[in-house]
């Protein structure tokens, strides 16, 4: 277990990161006395993405993508008349 002073850790953040990565456990110290300790994480406590969390709760309708041509150029040009269809 490696030990170091607060302006250590502040300073070389990046590489007691990387050994905690591979391993090692970091004291850190103020003073010579211990305050906090740096481990690693188990990779696998992340909660698994659960995919199509909405799926059942809202349905599309068949047409949804199908526009008149006419329209979507009124639109675009800012045309009222499309709107009010």
């Amino acid at each position: 277990m490696k030990t170091v002073n607060v302006h250590e850790a502040k300073t070389h953040l990046s590489r007691l990161l990387a050994a905690v990565e591979s391993g090692e456990e970091v004291v850190i110290a103020r003073a010579g006395r211990p305050v906090a300790r740096l481990v690693g994480t188990d990779a696998t406590a992340r909660p698994r993405r659960e995919l199509g969390p909405l799926r059942g709760r809202f349905t599309m309708p068949d047409d949804f993508d199908h526009w008149a041509q006419d329209e979507v150029s009124a639109l675009f040009e800012g045309d009222d008349a499309a709107g009010a269809r």
